[in-house]
């Protein structure tokens, strides 16, 4: 019986942590130990590429072993390995190509797939099929960074997930941008770490992925005042000291430079705030929320597309709010 899973759950859980591991599988004692490698290092979404035998069968032991970890069948070229991947427990199933017949015989299923995309054509077909994610493939071959730019352009609700040339020197400059829901690729388990069994090695590279992934910077600090007048002459101040510039705001708060944020007015009862750049507050509240680290809900302020701009953290750290900001 073919399980179906919400697109939106699916592909949320992918974005969640911004890459994703795709893998080729060659040894069926191998599956379970890699889907560990990654758990342990906060990735919870992988693709099983189907270009072999074992990839059913490794699916199965993924999902048997480990129910919470979302497991995409990647190279699905026809209705029926849709069906043997979906079979095998498959979350999502994603193909090199956008294929007519495939693409439409998961949507009258609903399975969700992600095809790969990589010419306006392409993206009008899927955006008209009602796609809202696709794959971009090849990523660096077809264009890279700007390509991607210039494409998102005319489908301003479509979602990539880059793949193909992707690695840990390009991941940054991808995953700034909202379009992208995720990057692909294997460089985080090469072919040569799963066949030596090097689990900590992929957890280590997995980590590094993710932190790039996040982004996390620091942004501001930002000091409490109990008035707009106090927040302003104690700028000044600081400005003698550090010639940064004051830029005075007419609500909450001004900044010397972008270093330091003089509130107008207190804020959560606290000394102040310290503020960290993010790649995606998406991302971030996602991996907060994994350490169970909660968000005050009522801090987050969206853009016009919903997506979130900042947010609080519930908890302060030496009397200091951590204010997090994407970038």
């Amino acid at each position: 019986m073919i399980r179906r899973v919400s697109v939106e759950n699916v592909l949320g859980k992918v974005s969640a942590t911004g890459v994703l591991p795709v893998i080729k599988i060659e040894k069926l004692e191998d599956a379970r130990p890699l889907a560990l490698a990654f758990l342990v290092a906060g990735i919870g979404a992988m693709e099983v590429t189907f270009r072999n035998d074992v990839a059913a069968d490794a699916v199965k032991a993924i999902k048997d072993a480990y129910p919470e970890m979302v497991v995409g069948a990647g190279t699905i070229l026809s209705p029926n390995l849709a069906r043997q991947a979906m079979g095998a427990g498959a979350d999502f199933l994603v193909s090199p190509g956008y294929n007519p017949v495939t693409v439409s015989y998961c949507l009258e299923h609903g399975i969700t797939i992600v095809p790969g995309c990589s010419t306006p054509t392409e993206l009008e077909t899927a955006v008209s099929a009602g796609l809202q994610t696709v794959k971009f493939f090849p990523a660096e071959l077809g264009g890279g960074v700007v390509a991607l730019k210039l494409l998102s352009g005319p489908f301003p609700n479509l979602q990539f997930i880059p793949t193909g040339g992707i690695n840990y020197s390009n991941l940054r400059s991808y995953l700034s941008n909202g379009f992208v829901a995720a990057c692909g690729g294997s460089f985080m388990a090469k072919a040569t770490l799963i066949r030596e069994g090097q689990w900590d090695k992929i957890t280590e590279n997995s980590r590094k992925a993710l932190q790039i992934s996040l982004g996390f910077e620091l942004a501001h600090v930002g000091i409490n005042h109990n008035d707009r007048s106090e927040a302003l002459t104690n700028a000044a101040a600081m400005d003698r000291v550090f010639p940064l510039g004051v830029k005075v705001g007419s609500e909450k708060s001004s900044f010397l430079g972008t270093a330091v944020e003089f509130m107008h007015l207190p804020s959560y009862d606290s000394n102040g705030h310290i503020g960290f750049w993010t790649n995606s507050c998406e991302r971030s509240r996602a991996y907060f929320e994994k350490q169970g680290l909660a968000i005050r809900e009522d801090s987050i302020v969206r853009d016009e597309k919903g997506r979130m701009k900042y947010f609080y953290l519930a908890d302060k750290i030496g009397g200091f709010e951590l204010h997090v900001v994407r970038k």
